[in-house]
């Protein structure tokens, strides 16, 4: 009998495990380890947060899920992995501590022969003072969408903002980034247009005052280094297409901005020419950047081995390139295709828990030293494909042996669609629906844009917005495993 540990419950670990249960054999264990009670479509937070979805259309609880598919479920944080066993014992294992109701705290080792590392990102609030934790706890100055329950709460302070509009109080509200390395610029930038959206709705549109922070060097990077797609048969670039939805809605922006702390109504900035200001705002969503969770590593004799397996930026390391090298000569052969560490062959990472070799985006640093650049998104679509592939890596190695060839999903040879939001509404809504190929551009194989333009495109209005909604019911029904759920793709 084999055991595999899946960390993280996500989209990426939840698709890893529940494929891998299907493709093991009932001899076979396959456990998840996972904080959460539910399962988050998060793609869906954004409606949350202005009020046109309610919490329970984006999340279900795991454990029947679980325990239908034969999944055995721990709520509990993964702390330590024990890769070499320990003295008593070379069987690898790795320590938990519940954050279950009535076990909060309490430990346990689990055993296992593969392990797969999909524990998602630490939302890095603490890296600006003053942003907060999403939930409005004393000293917290902005509010996030980054999970279902953040939604909810920046939904009750966005609606005092209209009602206070609605009073003929004029209100400032400030949407995008709150760290100069944030990634997941697409969840903020779904959200200001959703506001924006709903306050020609509410008819307070006249009363506000919406701006855009973003911590990009021009609009429309989104942490890929920006994108050449066809748009109504031209060819056009990301900054382009991005600067003509803000135009149209008058919003303005800001960019190549670090957001360096945040005071009550204050968002203190510092932009890429080394200068420094303040935004005044009367509601601010700023993205928190990303962090490893936390992750250690433990050697057979007890020493601390974290610096083998986890990266600086708490990521794990899988089979890229790290070899520290200028930008400019970064190639795309340099990324990942089998997300096996290259010291343990039964441990891989998927989602947005493999360290990324280098950044997509243009590093960029103001006089003072500051970096201010988007780090790799590694969310939606390719996390899905990757924990997918991984699954499979590990199911083949289970059941055709160890030296079982591995399953790539390079994300320099994947494509990827995006459905971004523009405001929700049967007949009113829009939304971006955008698709790119590869989504870490390769050069070598595409000169100029790095990208395949036929299959990188871009279009706006209100089919887009029936596509994501349509998205929505289909990625959850696939998530609860329902009949047919294998032929959904991810």
């Amino acid at each position: 009998m084999a055991k595999l540990v899946i960390m993280g419950g996500g989209v990426s670990g939840h698709t890893a495990a529940t494929f891998a249960r299907k493709w093991l054999g009932k001899e076979h264990e396959v456990i998840v380890v996972t904080p959460n009670s539910q399962w988050n479509w998060i793609p869906s937070n954004i409606w949350v947060g202005v009020g046109q979805m309610k919490k329970s259309d984006v999340v279900f609880p795991l454990a029947p899920v679980y325990k239908k598919a034969g999944i055995i479920y721990k709520q509990a944080l993964a702390k330590v992995i024990h890769p070499e066993g320990n003295a008593d014992s070379d069987t690898p294992y790795i320590t938990i501590e519940y954050t279950e109701a009535g076990k909060e705290g309490q430990t346990e080792e689990i055993q296992y022969d593969y392990l797969i590392n999909a524990t998602g990102p630490k939302l890095n609030f603490d890296a600006t003072p003053g942003l907060g934790n999403g939930e409005g706890q004393m000293g917290s100055h902005t509010v996030s969408v980054c999970t279902a329950d953040h939604a909810v709460h920046a939904n009750e302070e966005l609606h005092k903002i209209f009602d206070k509009a609605k009073a003929g109080e004029r209100q400032k509200i400030l949407v995008g980034t709150g760290h100069g390395m944030c990634t997941c610029q697409g969840a903020a930038f779904e959200y200001i247009f959703n506001i924006e959206h709903e306050a020609k709705k509410a008819g307070v549109r006249d009363m506000l005052d919406i701006k855009w922070i973003s911590n990009e060097s021009f609009m429309g990077d989104f942490g890929m280094g920006g994108l050449h797609m066809k748009v109504g048969g031209y060819v056009v670039s990301s900054k382009l297409f991005a600067e003509s939805l803000f135009a149209e809605r008058d919003v303005p922006w800001l960019i190549g901005a670090h957001v360096s702390k945040v005071e009550a109504g204050k968002a203190h900035y510092e932009l890429l020419d080394g200068t420094t200001g303040v935004e005044e705002f009367d509601f601010a969503m700023l993205i928190p950047p990303f962090a490893g969770v936390g992750l250690t590593a433990v050697a057979k004799d007890g020493s601390d081995m974290t610096d083998k397996i986890i990266a600086p930026n708490g990521f794990m390391k899988v089979d890229a390139d790290y070899t520290a090298k200028p930008y400019a000569e970064w190639k795309a052969s340099d990324w990942p295709r089998t997300y096996q560490n290259p010291d343990y062959s039964n441990m891989f990472a998927c989602g947005i828990a493999f360290a990324p070799p280098h950044l997509i985006s243009k590093p960029a640093k103001s006089p003072n030293g500051t970096p201010i650049n988007p780090t790799p998104p590694r969310t939606g679509m390719p996390a899905g494909i990757i924990g997918k592939a991984v699954a499979h890596s590990v199911c083949d190695m289970i059941n055709k042996g160890a030296d079982a060839k591995l399953h790539e999903a390079s994300m320099t040879e994947m494509g990827a669609a995006c459905v971004a939001s523009a405001g929700k509404g049967l007949m009113s809504g829009t939304a971006a629906a955008m698709t790119v190929y590869p989504v870490v551009p390769d050069f070598e194989t595409y000169p100029g844009t790095g990208r395949d333009t036929d299959y990188t495109f871009g279009e706006i209005g209100l089919a887009g917005h029936w596509i994501k909604h349509i998205l929505h019911h289909m990625f959850i029904y696939k998530a609860k495993l329902y009949p047919g759920w294998t032929l959904i793709p991810e």
